[in-house]
């Protein structure tokens, strides 16, 4: 048995506000966003930002890697970008005879994969494993990645020249897309300021070392959910996939996802329970990407954002 008994949730939300508020220095403006960041780091998942360039996507990234001691890479995605730039290679070492293995930038525990889209689908495969097993395999041997384990995607919207829409296979392996959105006015002002004299990300000091994030994210999994909560996602879940306007509704994974999102939510608010807001608030950023909806072109599906707020509208909550 521990002689450290656990620490209370507020105390847990305190914690969870310092990494906050840290980010929170260079990334102004957007306290939702880099709340949503959170949930899925505590709920281990991984994170897609997406937006049009220069709305601080990949500022996001670089900030939550630097508040978190962890090991960190960041990858340019381009076309020209192979699986093995991202998974590592064996080569021949003449001195010993020896094939070795030389892992690449995946083996880390904060991976900031920048411009995801602009590389092509054999070279965004390569994360498959990684994200979903966390793991991958070279050579017939299985190597471990993490914990903790988290990807931090950026991509451009798909009409955007020289991007390849994520399929939705890959699209599944993202606990959660955010949407960054401009800053408004004063934010952006303060922006401004702030990055004249040179980029403040540079200086952040970390907040929280890979023991805390396990311990935050055991904390997470014993969030309670009542079952009233848990129905309310299944009826949220099912109802995507009778929806007129959707072809593939959201899995069984989708379902989980957004659970433990729910926990996730409800932690950083200092709660040890689940509420039908938690569920609510993370229904789109959820569940949206992982729908495929009518009037597909070369670019991908229609956002499916509309859908899944038209869906919670009509659903009753329950008390």
């Amino acid at each position: 048995m521990s002689d450290n008994p656990p620490r209370p949730p507020e105390e847990l939300a305190a914690r969870l506000d310092a990494l906050r508020a840290n980010v929170g220095k260079v990334f102004l403006g957007k306290p939702e966003v880099i709340r949503l960041a959170l949930v899925a780091l505590l709920a281990d998942g991984h994170v897609l930002l997406e937006d049009v360039p220069g709305v601080g996507k990949t500022l996001l990234g670089k900030a939550l890697a630097r508040s978190l001691a962890c090991r960190f890479a960041r990858v340019q995605f381009t076309p020209d970008l192979l699986p093995g730039d991202l998974i590592g290679v064996t080569v021949y070492r003449e001195k010993t005879g020896e094939f070795v293995f030389q892992p690449g930038p995946l083996f880390t525990e904060v991976l900031l994969a920048d411009e995801i889209n602009r590389a092509t689908p054999r070279t965004q495969a390569a994360l498959l494993e990684a994200m979903a097993e966390r793991q991958i395999t070279t050579d017939a041997e299985t190597r471990r990645l993490g914990p903790p384990f988290l990807v931090v995607a950026t991509q451009n919207p798909h009409e955007f020249e020289g991007t390849y829409p994520l399929p939705e296979s890959q699209l599944d392996r993202f606990m959660l897309r955010v949407k960054v959105g401009y800053p408004d006015r004063e934010a952006e002002r303060a922006i401004l300021l702030e990055h004249r004299a040179g980029e403040p990300v540079d200086h952040l000091d970390p907040v929280l070392g890979p023991a805390d994030i396990l311990a935050l994210q055991k904390r997470t999994r014993d969030v309670k959910v009542d079952p009233a909560v848990a129905e309310y996602v299944l009826q949220v879940v099912g109802a995507t996939r009778t929806h007129p306007e959707v072809v593939l509704g959201a899995s069984t994974r989708a379902a989980l996802a957004l659970y433990r999102a729910a926990q996730a939510l409800a932690l950083t608010a200092g709660r040890d329970y689940a509420v039908p807001d938690d569920v609510k608030t993370l229904a789109e950023p959820c569940l949206a990407h992982r729908l495929v909806t009518r009037g597909w072109t070369q670019g991908g599906h229609p956002d499916a954002g509309p859908v899944v707020r038209e869906i919670l509208s009509k659903l009753k909550v329950p008390a």
